[in-house]
C-alpha cells in the first residue's frame, strides 16, 4: 500500500499576520518541519499545497523532494487547498495523510499512529486529542471524490468525515494538535 502525505499550506494566515507557509521557528521553516513529519510518519511521497505567497514559499521547499500544487483559489478556504491537493496526488497512492502546516507540535509519531489505523483505499481515520477530532486525517482513495464533493469554504472535509464515520485515533498523549495563530 502506498501512502502519500498532503501538506496544506495555502492560507494567508490573517490571524498570524503572515502566510503560515513562510513561518520559521528559528531552527527551520514550518514547511520543512511538516514535510519531515509526514515522511518520518510513513508517507512515501509528499505533496505541498501553496496559495498565498506561493512564490515566496517555493524556495523554502528547495531540496525537499516534494511535489507542489498551487491553489489559485486559496482565498476560498481550506476546501480549495484540499481540492488542489487531492487532484495532484500520485496516481498510485492508496491513501493520503492530510496535515496542516500550522500544527508544530504534531510529530511523526502522531502520523505513524494514524497511518497504523489503516492505509487502504477504503480507510478513513483522523487523529483526536483528548477526544477532540483534529489532524492529521487519513483519507483512503475511495473517499477522495466524496471529500471533494462535500468540501466547501473553510470547512474542508469535516462534514464528510463525520457522516462517513471516520475512526478517531487518540493521540492526546503525543501532542495537543492545536493550530498556532500567533507568533
Amino acid at each position: 500500500m502506498s501512502t502519500a502525505g498532503l501538506l496544506l499550506a495555502a492560507g494567508a494566515g490573517s490571524r498570524m499576520g503572515m502566510p503560515k507557509a513562510l513561518v520559521h521557528d528559528g531552527e527551520q521553516s514550518w514547511l520543512a518541519r511538516a514535510v519531515q513529519v509526514l515522511r518520518d510518519g510513513g508517507c512515501d511521497d509528499v505533496t505541498v499545497v501553496l496559495g498565498a505567497a506561493a512564490d515566496e514559499a517555493m524556495p523554502l521547499l528547495d531540496g525537499l523532494g516534494v511535489d507542489v500544487a498551487v491553489a489559485t483559489d486559496w482565498a476560498e478556504g481550506m476546501s480549495a487547498s484540499l481540492h488542489a491537493g487531492l487532484a495532484a496526488l500520485p496516481a498510485g497512492a492508496d491513501a493520503a495523510v492530510v496535515l496542516l502546516v500550522d500544527l508544530p507540535d504534531v510529530t511523526a509519531e502522531v502520523v505513524r499512529r494514524v497511518v497504523a489505523a489503516g492505509v487502504g483505499p477504503d480507510d478513513l481515520a483522523r487523529a483526536s486529542y483528548d477526544g477532540r477530532p483534529g489532524h492529521p486525517v487519513l483519507l483512503g482513495r475511495a473517499h477522495w471524490a466524496g471529500v471533494q464533493g462535500s468540501a466547501t469554504g473553510d470547512r474542508g472535509a469535516r462534514d464528510y468525515l463525520g457522516s462517513a464515520g471516520a475512526r478517531l485515533v487518540e493521540c492526546g498523549d503525543l501532542a495537543t494538535g492545536q493550530d498556532v495563530d500567533a507568533r
